[in-house]
C-alpha cells in the first residue's frame, strides 16, 4: 500500500509541472529559451525519467529551475519530493549547483536587459545611417558634376582654341591671297598720249576681275590678248559691270566712250588712267601683264651695255688724247729742231 502511494507521488511530480507550465502558457521551447535547460531534459522531468538527466545532482537542480520559472516555490517542492528525488553527492555540490543556474538565469535577464537596451536605440542609430547614406549621396553627385563641368570647360576651351587656330589660319590665307592679288594687279606706267595709255603688270596667278562703273552713259569694250570681246556694250548711268579676267591673260586693251564719267578698277586697285582728269580724252588703256619682270630685266641689261660702252668709250677716249699729246710734243720737237737748223744755216752765211 505505501509503494503504492509512494508511486502515485512520485508520479505527481512531473505532472504538477507540467501543469503550472501549461498555465504559464509556456511552451518547452519558450521554457528552454527562458531556463537555458535542454529541451529533452525538460521532457524527461515532465515524464520523471529522471536517469535521462546527465546526472543526480542535475535533477534537484533542474527541477527546482523547473518550479520556480513557471511560478512554483522551488524549495518548497524539492522538500516536498524529497524522498523520491536522487541525493545529490553533498549540500556544497548542491550549493553550487544552485548558484550556477541562479548566475545562469541572471546572466540571462543581463542579455535580455542589454537587447531591450539595443531595441530602445535601434531606432537612432537607423536614423542615423540614413542621414549618412543620403549625405554621402550628396557629396559623390556633387564631385560628379564638378568632374563632368570641368571635363565640359575643358572641351569648350579645346573646341575655342582650335576654332581660333581656324580662324587665324583663314585669316592668314585671306591677307596672304589679297596681296597676291593686290601684287598682281600694281600696275606701272610704260607710255602715255593724249588719247592713250600702256601699263605694265606682273603676269596673273589666278583669275581676276574689271569693275566697270560709269557715272553717265558710255559704250565699252574689252579686249584680251588682241582676240578675245570680254565686253562690247554701252553702259547706262551707274550701271555697274565685272567683267571676268582670266589668268592666262597677257594683254587687255579696253576702249573708254566717256573716259572723264568712267572709273575702273581692277583686283579691287583702282586704274587712274585719266592721271586725276588730266587726260579726259583717254579712250584706249593697254595692259601688258608679266611685262615688269621683262622690262626690268631689259633695263638692267640696257644699263650694263651702256656702261661697257661707256667704259670703252672713256678707254678709246683716253687713248685717243694720249696719242694726240704725243704727236703734239713730237711735232713741237721737230719744229725745235727746224728753228735750230735753221739758225745754224743763218750764222753760216
Amino acid at each position: 500500500m505505501s509503494e503504492n502511494n509512494s508511486e502515485q507521488k512520485h508520479l505527481e511530480i512531473g505532472k504538477k509541472l507540467q501543469e503550472a507550465r501549461q498555465e504559464k502558457g509556456y511552451t518547452l521551447d519558450d521554457l528552454q529559451q527562458i531556463t537555458k535547460i535542454q529541451k529533452r531534459y525538460l521532457i524527461a522531468i515532465e515524464d520523471e525519467k529522471f536517469d535521462e538527466l546527465p546526472g543526480d545532482f542535475y535533477i534537484r537542480a533542474f527541477v527546482k529551475q523547473y518550479a520556480n520559472t513557471v511560478g512554483l516555490d522551488g524549495d518548497e517542492l524539492l522538500k516536498e519530493y524529497d524522498d523520491d528525488l536522487p541525493k545529490a553527492k553533498t549540500a556544497e555540490y548542491s550549493e553550487h549547483i544552485t548558484q550556477a543556474v541562479e548566475s545562469r538565469t541572471s546572466q540571462h535577464k543581463t542579455l535580455g536587459t542589454q537587447v531591450s537596451k539595443s531595441r530602445r536605440y535601434l531606432p537612432t542609430v537607423i536614423i542615423a545611417c540614413v542621414i549618412i547614406l543620403v549625405l554621402g549621396a550628396i557629396w559623390f553627385t556633387a564631385i560628379a558634376r564638378n568632374h563632368r563641368d570641368s571635363s565640359t570647360k575643358i572641351d569648350n576651351s579645346s573646341v575655342s582654341v582650335s576654332g581660333e587656330s581656324r580662324k587665324k589660319a583663314s585669316s592668314s590665307s585671306k591677307k596672304t591671297t589679297k596681296k597676291a592679288a593686290t601684287k598682281a594687279t600694281q600696275l606701272k606706267q610704260s607710255s602715255r598720249n593724249s588719247t592713250s595709255v600702256t601699263y605694265t603688270a606682273d603676269k596673273l596667278t589666278k583669275d581676276t576681275t574689271l569693275q566697270i562703273n560709269p557715272s553717265s552713259r558710255a559704250w565699252m569694250q574689252v579686249r584680251a590678248n588682241n582676240s578675245t570681246d570680254l565686253l562690247n556694250k554701252t553702259l547706262n548711268a551707274n550701271q555697274k559691270t565685272s567683267v571676268k579676267v582670266g589668268k592666262d591673260t597677257t594683254t587687255l586693251v579696253i576702249t573708254v566712250g566717256n573716259a572723264q564719267s568712267t572709273t575702273l578698277k581692277i583686283g579691287g586697285k583702282k586704274i587712274d588712267f585719266t592721271n586725276n582728269g588730266s587726260y579726259n580724252n583717254t579712250r584706249t588703256v593697254t595692259i601688258n601683264f608679266g611685262s615688269q619682270s621683262s622690262s626690268s630685266s631689259s633695263s638692267s641689261s640696257t644699263s650694263s651695255t651702256s656702261s661697257s660702252n661707256t667704259s670703252t668709250r672713256t678707254s678709246s677716249t683716253s687713248s685717243t688724247t694720249s696719242q694726240t699729246s704725243q704727236t703734239t710734243t713730237a711735232n713741237s720737237t721737230s719744229r725745235q729742231t727746224t728753228a735750230t737748223s735753221s739758225a745754224s744755216t743763218t750764222q753760216t752765211r
